[in-house]
């Protein structure tokens, strides 16, 4: 995460670990599919009270993944996907570090067995 502006890390750890509870990944997705909801709407869809969406969604808008605003007397969230890219972004890296890290373990196996195998006569 070096590469990465000051802070990224930090948001990347809030993003996964928000991530990291199922309900709070179905409210995403819901929200996502939808475009926005309200917690009330929003606890209709799933298997949990009012309060508890409350308060996962208040996990969501602090790891910056979901904003809410505040419309007469409700409050009303929709997704922040600039949370999510900052997250992919890293995770592209990383895959791509591990991915040249095995290409090198490849070509150093290759090398050792190219230089292991009896020279055939030709």
């Amino acid at each position: 995460m070096t590469e990465e502006r000051p802070g990224a890390a930090e948001a990347v750890d809030s993003v996964l670990g928000a991530l990291a509870d199922p309900t709070r990944r179905r409210l995403l997705d819901l929200l996502a599919t939808q475009g926005e909801g309200t917690a009330t709407t929003l606890a209709g869809r799933l298997p949990v009270s009012r309060q508890a969406v409350v308060k996962h969604l208040a996990v969501l808008e602090a790891a910056g993944l979901v904003s809410g605003v505040r419309v007469g007397r409700e409050v009303r969230y929709a997704v922040r996907p600039a949370a999510l890219d900052t997250t992919a972004r890293w995770m592209a890296t990383l895959a791509a570090r591990w991915d040249r890290r095995l290409a090198d373990i490849k070509r150093v196996a290759e090398a050792a067995e190219r230089d292991s195998s009896p020279t055939r006569p030709e």
